[in-house]
């Protein structure tokens, strides 16, 4: 009993060190724990189980609600929407397996441009991705890209004129991706600059694994 007791303190402590932003599920993620342990300790296995993976999935959705945060301010002339996991859905969500695919809509006032920043942390779509930007001759061969600094992050900027669509990457720790998308612009630049706004000592402190 008494390594049991050890091992479920030990589960709760790692758990609770990750980070909380509403208190209310905080405190819920607190009692599901402590649930999950009583009934470890009385050996219904299958009942911590279920109680630990409520607790799991709620702090997960605690991380992706910091991560969504993170994302930039709309530029001026321009509104967003609330940054949500991709596809809809309401709060931004992790996806099973820790992955997260988070993004945030961007419309032009009294115009037609659309932008839509999204970020990617340890997803699959991330590794292919990486193979080009670690690649510069492939960049070099294809003339709508090019590279842009970020600091001392370099981004990759797509650029198609004649659609008046642009795409900008930049890759994090080769695990977070990050991107926007635009379509009806005069230029990149704007798409460039909403990217630069991100701030990416966030996105790497609420993406920590």
């Amino acid at each position: 009993m008494d390594n049991k007791r050890t091992l479920g303190i030990a589960l709760l402590g790692s758990l609770l060190t990750l980070p909380a932003t509403a208190t209310a599920l905080a405190d819920e993620v607190v009692e599901q724990i402590e649930l999950g342990l009583d009934l470890y300790q009385e050996e219904d296995y299958g009942g911590a189980i279920a109680e630990l993976e409520f607790a799991i999935n709620d702090i997960r959705s605690l991380v992706s609600g910091r991560i969504a945060e993170t994302f930039p301010e709309p530029p001026s002339g321009w509104s967003a929407e609330q940054a949500q996991s991709a596809g809809g859905g309401g709060a931004a969500a992790l996806l099973g397996g820790g992955g997260a695919m988070l993004e945030r809509q961007y419309r032009q006032e009294g115009g037609d441009g659309q932008m839509e920043a999204t970020l990617m942390v340890d997803n699959p779509m991330v590794q292919g991705m990486a193979a080009m930007f670690n690649n510069p001759a492939l960049i070099a061969a294809q003339p709508e890209l090019e590279r842009e600094r970020m600091g001392r992050e370099t981004a990759i900027v797509k650029w198609e004129a004649d659609r008046s669509r642009a795409e900008v990457s930049l890759l994090l720790d080769s695990r977070i991706l990050m991107q926007v998308t635009g379509q009806n612009l005069d230029s990149p630049d704007v798409a460039v600059e909403l990217l630069r706004d991100w701030d990416l000592d966030a996105v790497r402190e609420q993406a920590a694994r």
